[in-house]
This record gives C-alpha cells, structure tokens and sequence, in this order.
C-alpha cells in the first residue's frame, strides 16, 4: 500500500495501479461525474477512482488530497492524449508546472538537480495541496487543503491541448470561480454562517488573485465566453451550487440563478438540475465530516482536529516512540505519574525537554519542533500511557 507522505510513493502508486497495461478512456462527462462522485470537486475527498482501491481510511486529509489530486491529472492526461504510460504523463506534468511557477511557489526549491522525475513531481504536489494557511494548518490541522484543486487538472488539460497555458488563464479563471460564488451568494435571501467561512476557504486557496478584488454586479460581466470546455462549464456551474447549499436550501431565486448561469455557457437545463441533486445528496451525506459545516464552536473543533491529527501520527510512529521512550527510565516514570496525578513544574519541564529530543530523532515527529509544536505537546504526553499501560505501570511500580 502506497504512503503519500514517503519518498517514492509515485511510482508505488502506478506499480500497484498497473495503469501502462491498459486503461479504459472515457469522455469528459463520464469523467467529470466520477471525479464529482469522489468530492474533488467539493473539496472533500471521500475516495479516490481508481482501478485497483485505495484504502484512505486512517489517512490525513493532505495525503488524500495528494493521490487525488495524482490521478485526476493523470486521467485528464489519457482523456486529452488518449496515451496511459505513466512515464509520459510525468513529463509532461512536470513541464505544466514549470510554465505555472504560482505565487508562493517556489519551483527552484522544489526541482533539485539530484530529484527523478517522480520525486520531483512528490514535491510539486505536496506544494499544491497546501493552502496559503498558516504553518499551524498546514502542519498540524490536515484540515483545510485547496479547495480550488480542480482548477490545476483544467489548467492542465489546456496545456496538454494547446502545449502551453492560456496567457493569464489561471487569473481569468480563479476570478470567474470568486466572482460566480460571490454572485450566488448575493442572491441568496437568508444569510448563513458558512457562507463567511466557505469565502475563508476559496480565500485561502487562491494564489492568482485576491478575493477582495474581485467584484461582479451580473452574469453578464463575467465573460464567460471565454471557457468553452465543458468541465470549465460544469465546474463553475458545481461551485456556484455548493455555495448556495450552504444554508441546506436552495430557493427559487437562488435555482433560476443557476439555470441562468447554465444557459449564458449554453449547458442543459439537465446538467443544472443533476448539479444541484448531487450537490445536495453529496452534502447532506457528507456534511458531519465537512470542515467548513463544523464550526459552530471554531476552538473544540480546532481542538478536535490537532487531538486526530496527532493521535495518527503516534500512531504510525508507535514502535519506535515506545522504544525510544523506554530508554529513558525517567521519563517512564513521570509519564507514568501523569496518568494519576498532575505533574509539578519541574516535572512537566523535564517531560516537555526529553519529549522534543526523542522527537528529533523521528522525522514524522519533527513537527512538534516547529512554532506552535509545543501546543500539541499535552495531547502527544495524554496519549503515550495509553499504548503499553502494563509496561508504564511495572516502571511506576519499581521506583516506588
């Protein structure tokens, strides 16, 4: 099974897909829906379609977010070349993304001269997913990825047909997608909080332009004559539904919205009517494990997300944080005294300083060496009795 966070996993993924051997091509809207189906369209990914399944339970959401976004762009790759060797489709991913170079994407950094062309893309991809967050979402929440992902596999698909990227299209189409939700949600008779937050959201996703910038009084200003594809035409028409969901009613007013938008791009009244069905049953299905339909209290949630999040990484890191741990008979110990009492000041100190040196030590670990690590720290000092409490418990028992 492939790990999206260790070097390599690329060409684990298509060793295990076997994807060279054959693969069946499909049109744009069998394509489409299937990615649709799996939530990359919604920014939340439930599963990735793939011909062999991938396990992604247990996974961060960043992890998930890489392989998808991996395999939309390889099958956008066999959609427009009808071509499925993998090392074909590396190339010409790789050289896309040289031509894109986003803000804050620092591609002289990422393609070192000693990379393959897999690692090479491993390190592109993991940029991209990243939102333009903080250092604590992006390394310790695994909450928030860009939502604005698909806009990177329609980019992708114009380079592959004209062998480059449209002069400004990842700008037009950043603002169309800003400029269409800003529209939806002005249409929208009753307010709700997460409409606030699923602007947050696109906020954090975008690196071409700036939301606040970005100002629409009609359709008709828009120009959307210039995305003749139809996934451009379904994506925004989607991303226009999903930001009207958002108070779990879509009105008259707000569905005449949208079957406007689909006749000004000339899309069937039957594309906007099957948008805003499986906008609706993708959401109400979905919407407990949504992030931004959780925020009624923004700090448990928060708080919830840090304690998953790091119990994960314990978790895949347990054999060695035991062993390592162990070696250390005081911090046994104290460790051991924790989960009966409050430790003293001194006590915690001690606790905190041998912690973070046994965490240089495990590189999946170093994240709590970074600002805001320490936070997490009660959460890592909660959590380690719980995996081998007889041994904890025989220590605390011999110092007594």
């Amino acid at each position: 099974m492939i790990n999206p966070s260790a070097p390599g996993w690329i060409d684990k993924f298509f060793s295990e897909q076997k994807f060279s051997e054959a693969i069946p091509f499909e049109t744009v809207d069998s394509f489409y829906y299937k990615v649709r189906e799996t939530g990359f369209i919604y920014g939340h990914i439930i599963a990735i379609d793939t011909q062999i399944p991938i396990p992604i339970k247990g996974w961060f959401k960043t992890e998930i977010s890489k392989t998808a976004l991996l395999n939309t762009l390889y099958h956008v790759f066999c959609l427009e070349k009808r071509n499925s060797e993998p090392k074909n489709f590396i190339s010409e991913v790789l050289k896309f993304y040289k031509q894109m170079n986003p803000e804050g994407f620092n591609l002289f950094k990422i393609l070192l001269p000693k990379d393959t062309p897999s690692l090479s893309l491993e390190n592109i991809i993991d940029q991209r997913v990243q939102t333009n967050d903080s250092i604590i979402s992006k390394n310790f929440s695994h909450l928030v990825t860009n939502a604005l992902l698909f806009i990177d596999v329609l980019a992708f698909r114009q380079y592959l047909e004209h062998g480059q990227i449209p002069d400004k299209y990842l700008k037009r189409i950043e603002e169309t997608v800003l400029g269409i939700v800003g529209l939806a949600l002005k249409t929208k008779t009753v307010k709700s909080q997460h409409d606030d937050l699923l602007i947050k959201l696109f906020e954090a996703s975008i690196r071409y332009s700036k939301f606040s910038k970005v100002t629409v009084e009609t359709l008709e200003t828009l120009n959307l004559d210039y995305f003749k594809n139809k996934l451009e035409q379904y994506y925004l028409i989607d991303m226009a539904g999903m930001a009207l969901w958002s108070d779990g009613v879509v009105e008259n007013e707000e569905s005449y919205f949208l079957y406007a938008l689909g006749s000004t791009m000339e899309v069937s009244d039957d594309f906007v009517t099957q948008s805003m069905d499986t906008t609706n049953t993708f959401i109400t299905t979905h919407r407990k494990k949504i992030p931004y339909f959780n925020f009624s209290n923004p700090v448990k949630h928060f708080y919830d997300q840090m304690t998953h999040s790091v119990i994960k990484l314990i978790v895949r890191n347990k054999n060695r944080l035991v062993r390592e741990i162990m070696q250390s008979k005081e911090l046994v110990v104290l460790l051991a005294y924790s989960t009966t009492r409050d430790l003293d000041a001194k006590e915690k100190k001690k606790v905190k300083k041998q912690l973070l040196d046994i965490c240089k030590t495990i590189p999946s670990l170093t994240i709590f060496l970074l600002p805001g690590g320490s936070l997490l720290l009660p959460i890592l000092i909660k959590f380690i009795p719980t995996m081998l409490p007889s041994a904890f418990n025989e220590n605390l028992d011999e110092n007594e």
